[in-house]
């Protein structure tokens, strides 16, 4: 389209009074010279672009540069435009999630200008109109998702809002390349909130996980005495063995054995 558009101001050409009007600007450059030739000639950088409109039209050709070109005083006038990738960040958005919760985003977006001419000629600033679309595109994007998907899925909504400015500026001659969503501020309350739900729920699984231990132990302990109950020397051994552990240690603990047989003989009698 852009193509076409220059093709149709090439052949209308500048017209009659536009043909007088360059031909004296010649006229002045000559009769000055050579002072005219420090409004004649200017430089552009390796990473910069220069737009002449000429009595108000883009010249043939595109862009000039980089290095040195030649410019009428007076009818021509310079737009330059800078080739680099620029960064900048998105000021923080106040968002209210789907789940209906208000939260402060941030992001950090990556472009540069792919096409000078266009981004002239179709936009009035484009490093305004793109850091302004960020921003809008930013609250749209989020206001469609949870508070969890949006925690989780960082890298897919940056993705998806890389695709969708990209789709929109690629009319305005620039490509945006990277989007990252850097912080997901909360309000203090729903810290607080967050916090006491995760200790709940981390106290909730400590007691499964003691109820589990106590019911495996209690399994156990049956199945022990199950066996001891099975053969009167194991109980006398265990007996004895629990006597050895409590001697083993350094305290004032003073241990009186009694036979197991002297223990029965009672609960005989007093059956």
């Amino acid at each position: 389209m852009q193509s076409e558009e220059s093709k149709n101001q090439a052949e209308e050409g500048f017209g009659l009074c536009g043909y007088i009007l360059i031909g004296l600007s010649y006229i002045i450059v000559i009769f000055t010279f050579p002072f005219s030739l420090l409004f004649c000639i200017k430089i552009v950088k390796e990473y910069e672009r220069a737009v002449i409109l000429r009595l108000g039209r883009i010249l043939s050709g595109g862009a000039k540069g980089p290095g040195l070109f030649f410019i009428l005083p007076c009818i021509d006038q310079i737009v330059t435009t800078d080739l680099r990738t620029i960064t900048f960040d998105v000021p923080p958005q106040e968002i209210l999630t789907k789940d209906s919760l208000s939260i402060t985003v941030d992001a950090v977006c990556y472009f540069r200008i792919f096409d000078p001419v266009v981004s002239v000629t179709n936009v009035e600033n484009a490093q305004v109109s793109t850091r302004l679309l960020a921003a809008t595109t930013l609250r749209n994007i989020l206001g469609t998702r949870t508070l969890q998907e949006i925690l989780q899925d960082k890298e897919i909504i940056a993705q998806n809002m890389q695709e969708t400015l990209d789709s929109i500026t690629d009319s305005w001659g620039i490509k945006v390349e990277r989007v990252e969503v850097k912080d997901v501020r909360l309000p203090a309350q729903m810290q607080r909130a967050m916090a006491t739900e995760a200790e709940s729920s981390r106290e909730a699984r400590a007691k499964v996980i003691a109820a589990e231990g106590e019911q495996k132990a209690s399994i156990a302990l049956k199945q022990a005495a199950d066996t001891i109950n099975q053969s009167p020397v194991a109980l006398q051994l265990r007996y004895l063995q629990t006597l050895t552990n409590i001697s083993a240690e350094k305290n004032s603990t003073i241990i009186f054995p009694i036979p197991i047989e002297m223990l029965n003989s009672f609960s005989k009698k007093s059956a």
